[in-house]
């Protein structure tokens, strides 16, 4: 679910706890989170409501009015769903990618790139992408998944389980190695 950016500082701060969208299905779960700029969201409820039944006060803590909101809801065909938010904290992801691996956690990385190459319809990628994302940090992820003959989304979903693990970071721009991610394949390198 995408927020404006400025109502993710406001799910932050707590003045903003209810979102609504209309779905054809419900695309979240109460307790489900999600990670955005600011951090995490959980949602902490998701109902199906009849948009006859919202009241001003609804809009005030989506962070709008009634009118807007009910314009927002008319744009799409479906059912609409009340959700509630709230701020879950940091993502987790940005202590782990600062986090130095010990040897023994970097041994468990490795085996964990390993079985994700052997499961791979393609061969083995983590150590080339890793290297490519040294090589060109901030450069377009299209333009790098095209040097190696790649659609952008396969290698973006790629570049996300390394992201996973601690290992790169996003950039306004492409990708950078995390100093997680220099380690591991520091490591790599090593076991040549």
């Amino acid at each position: 679910m995408l927020f404006p950016n400025a109502d993710l500082d406001r799910i932050v701060s707590g003045e903003i706890d209810l979102a609504f969208r209309t779905w054809s299905r419900p695309m979240h779960v109460a307790g489900g989170r999600q990670r955005t700029r600011v951090g995490v969201v959980e949602f902490v409820s998701v109902d199906r409501v009849d948009p006859a039944t919202l009241v001003e006060e609804d809009a005030e803590r989506a962070g709008t009015d009634l009118a807007r909101l009910l314009s927002f809801l008319g744009r799409k065909d479906g059912d609409v769903y009340r959700i509630g938010v709230r701020f879950a904290g940091a993502d987790e992801r940005v202590a782990l990618r600062a986090k130095r691996p010990g040897r023994r956690e970097v041994t468990g990385l490795l085996a964990e790139l390993a079985d994700m190459d052997r499961r791979s319809h393609r061969g083995p990628w983590t150590r080339q992408h890793l290297e490519l994302i040294e090589a060109r940090p901030g450069e377009l992820a299209e333009t790098i998944a095209a040097s190696i003959g790649r659609e952008k989304r396969p290698f973006k979903a790629d570049v996300r389980r390394l992201k996973e693990l601690g290992l790169t970071e996003s950039l306004p721009v492409g990708y950078r190695l995390s100093p997680r991610g220099r380690a591991v394949l520091k490591a790599m390198r090593a076991g040549d």
